[in-house]
């Protein structure tokens, strides 16, 4: 395994277990590595995802459209993250949002039936994948969790707490979206974050 592109996700990897060498080879082996440019969509609403992709570089989002034809935000993603429609690749149904690439991005990408098979042939990608995929959804939990209990000046400012990398290389209007606030508003917001 010569790739740059794969010492991130080695890296990510590491942090629950200590791949051998086997493990290693099974990286380049399964995972492709991929070049996307901005505003490229991955995967679609309404069908149903083939993979799960590891972003080495960029910034990519899940959206749906909703009954007005108005996208929603619902997860953004900056490197060393996964991004899917989690839990329709999962149970491999109809996906219910877009995977897209924010900015240029490269990217590794793993199909539904590989990772099935990394399961199976390794404890540590089994680990891994399933401390992954918890993640996704306590991350989906607590963003739930925080519209319904936060105001838009409290989410906003959690997000440049948290996630200030977001506000730095996002669209504003995407932040917004996954904030749950109005573009107008979220404008009106920073002005006075500013102050």
């Amino acid at each position: 395994m010569t790739s740059k592109y794969f010492d991130k996700l080695l890296a990510e990897i590491s942090k629950t277990g200590k791949p051998n060498l086997e493990d290693s080879e099974y990286i380049s082996q399964f995972f492709i590595p991929i070049n996307s440019t901005r505003n490229s969509i991955l995967e679609e609403q309404d069908k149903i995802p083939e993979y799960l992709y590891f972003l080495n570089s960029g910034f990519m989002r899940l959206f749906y459209y909703d009954q007005n034809g108005e996208e929603q935000t619902t997860f953004l993603c900056s490197q060393n993250g996964f991004i899917a429609s989690f839990s329709s690749l999962i149970n491999q149904t109809k996906a219910t949002e877009n995977v897209e690439c924010i900015t240029d991005c490269e990217l590794l990408k793993i199909s539904f039936v590989n990772a099935k098979q990394l399961v199976d042939k390794s404890e540590i990608f089994k680990n891994f994948f399933l401390l992954m995929f918890e993640k996704s959804i306590s991350l989906a939990t607590l963003r739930a969790n925080d519209l319904a209990s936060l105001n838009a000046d409290q989410r906003y400012q959690k997000m440049i707490d948290q996630q200030a990398h977001f506000i730095q290389n996002i669209p504003l209007q995407y932040i917004a979206s996954y904030l749950g606030i109005k573009p107008q508003s979220l404008s009106r917001i920073r002005k006075q974050a500013i102050k």
